[in-house]
């Protein structure tokens, strides 16, 4: 995967985290936890593994905690983004 690809995969995965919007906050762009998850997805290529540090990104951000399924739902999304993206063929 190129620069360019990580690239697009990390706008596209920023999308991906934001649209969730886990508390239903109106114009809230959850730009920090994205970034942290994001970060994370760059390592992580285990569902419940990127879950569990998902629901521990927004936890210490709003001091909620979230059902780690639905946590781990988002982070199928995530890494499936990561494999297709690792998996275009040019």
């Amino acid at each position: 995967m190129d620069n360019m690809d990580t690239i697009q995969m990390n706008q596209k995965a920023v999308r991906i985290v934001v649209q969730w919007n886990p508390f239903n906050l109106e114009g809230f762009d959850y730009a920090t936890e994205a970034a942290d998850v994001v970060a994370a997805l760059q390592t992580i290529d285990d569902p419940s593994e990127l879950g569990k540090v998902i629901q521990n990104v927004y936890e210490q951000s709003f001091e909620e905690w979230i059902p780690l399924e639905k946590c781990v739902d988002i982070s199928y999304k995530l890494i499936g983004l990561k494999f297709e993206t690792k998996c275009v063929i040019k």
